[in-house]
C-alpha cells in the first residue's frame, strides 16, 4: 500500500533563511503503514516545514532491542524548513508523542508506534546533548540509507561518519561490506 501523500511539494531552491533536512520514520506496533502516512501528513503540514520527497516503505527486520519484536516498516522524507535543527528536532518528538509514543517508557530500540529521526540538517555537524546531526549510526544501516537513497541520494553526509560521501555511495558501501547486492537505478 502506497501511504506517500498525493500532494509532496515539488523541490525547489532553499530561500536564504531555509535549510534541507531528511528524516528517517520507522514503526513496528500497530497498523504500521497508517502509522508512516499519517506521520508524512504530520510532517507536512509543520510550520516552518515543506515536505518535498517522501520514500517508499521499507520492511525490515528490527535491530538490536529486546528480541521477538515486530517487524519494522522504515521510510525517509525530504524537507525544507525555516526551523532549527533543535526546533525540527522538538516538532518531530511532538509528532511522535500525536502518535503514541512515549520515550521515557520504551526500551532502547524496542517496539515503537512511531520513530523519526533527524538525520542529515544542511551541512551542519552537530554533537550536543539532546542532538547529534548527522544522526550517529546512519551509516551502519541498510534500513536507513535504502530509503534515504529515494529521496537524497546525491545529499552529502557530512562530518567524519559520512566524510561528505553521498547516500548513495555510502549505500553502496555498506551493501558491499554487508554482502547485500542490489545497487542504486
Amino acid at each position: 500500500m502506497d501511504t506517500r501523500p498525493s500532494h509532496p511539494e515539488t523541490p525547489s531552491t532553499p530561500g536564504p533563511s531555509e535549510a534541507v533536512a531528511f528524516i528517517a520514520l520507522g514503526a513496528n506496533l500497530g497498523d504500521r503503514a497508517v502509522t508512516i502516512g499519517s506521520a508524512f501528513e504530520s510532517v507536512r503540514i509543520l510550520g516552518g516545514v515543506r515536505l518535498e520527497a517522501c520514500s517508499n516503505l521499507h520492511e525490515t527486520a528490527p535491530v538490536g532491542g529486546p528480541p521477538d519484536q515486530p517487524a519494522y516498516l522504515n521510510a525517509a522524507v525530504r524537507v525544507r524548513t525555516t526551523l532549527g535543527p533543535r526546533e525540527l528536532l522538538a516538532a518531530l518528538h511532538a509528532v511522535e508523542r500525536a502518535h503514541g509514543r512515549d520515550r521515557a517508557r520504551e526500551a532502547r530500540w524496542g517496539p515503537r508506534t512511531l520513530d523519526l529521526d533527524l538525520l542529515i540538517y544542511a551541512d551542519l555537524v552537530i554533537d550536543e546533548p539532546g542532538l547529534t546531526v548527522p544522526h550517529p549510526r546512519l551509516v551502519e544501516r541498510l534500513f536507513v540509507l535504502e530509503p534515504l537513497a529515494e529521496v537524497g541520494a546525491d545529499a552529502a553526509v557530512p562530518g567524519p561518519s559520512g566524510g561528505g560521501r553521498t547516500v548513495a555511495s555510502l549505500l553502496r558501501s555498506l551493501r558491499n561490506a554487508s554482502g547485500v547486492g542490489g545497487g542504486l537505478s
